[in-house]
């Protein structure tokens, strides 16, 4: 009986392309030609920020100039895309064209891309949005992503970890000072959430690491609050070569 229902609905929805609308074999997944389109990150990357790197892996630690100049207050960080093309497509209607429905297949990335980084008893806790942008989208995009990605994972998910108490400006072309001294002081742990963090390792989900300001903001004020090993893991990196 419920294969027939499955029929039915097969019949009137057909499955199609999450990117491009064309018919697809199965439910939340690329046609090809939007799978060849979309940077999926692989092979050699950045232990601390996830951007690819020439070369292959050595079995040693190798962090890349931006990481080397200006250390992380985390341990490890990846991302499944270079927001660039489709994905940067992807990405922009998940956050702004109401297509909350991309989290889940997003997430299922993400949760290829981070494999190293999931620990026992650790911690899933999204960048949060400041309340009057969430009134405005109705979600957090960030939010999404971390429940999909505890779905996947098994992990324990906190999607309000993390408060924004400051409706800061948007960070596009501002130098990384710049972003920091904005961002100072915007960022808290909820206080009714503080025996969440206490001693655990946290991952901190976003959907874009640009310069990994909003990311190192929330990792240090987790730090603060006493929390363990904090990782990072994002949907897509900004690449300068991108």
């Amino acid at each position: 009986m419920w294969q027939r229902i499955q029929t039915a609905v097969e019949l009137i929805y057909p499955p199609r392309c999450l990117g491009c609308g064309e018919l697809t074999e199965s439910d939340f997944g690329l046609c090809g030609t939007c799978w060849r389109d979309t940077p999926f990150i692989g092979g050699l990357v950045c232990h601390s920020c996830g951007v690819p790197l020439p070369g292959e892996a050595d079995g040693h630690r190798i962090e890349c100039d931006d990481c080397m100049k200006t250390p992380r207050p985390w341990q490890d960080g990846r991302a499944a895309l270079l927001y660039h093309g489709r994905a940067r497509s992807l990405i922009l209607a998940l956050k702004h064209g109401d297509r909350p429905e991309l989290a889940r297949p997003a997430a299922l990335w993400m949760a290829r891309a981070g494999q190293g980084l999931f620990h026992d008893d650790m911690v899933i806790a999204p960048v949060p949005l400041h309340w009057s942008r969430l009134l405005r989208r109705r979600y957090n995009q960030s939010a999404l992503l971390a429940r999909h990605l505890g779905l996947q994972t098994g992990l324990d998910v906190c999607p309000d970890l993390l408060q924004r108490r400051v409706r800061t400006p948007v960070l596009d072309g501002k130098t990384a000072a710049e972003r920091a001294e904005t961002l100072s002081g915007s960022i808290a742990p909820h206080p009714r959430r503080l025996h969440r963090l206490q001693g655990r390792d946290v991952l901190l989900v976003d959907d874009v690491m640009t310069s990994g300001a909003t990311l190192a903001a929330c990792a240090r004020v987790c730090l603060a609050a006493g929390a363990n090993h904090i990782f990072v893991l994002a949907l897509a990196r900004v690449a300068k070569d991108a």
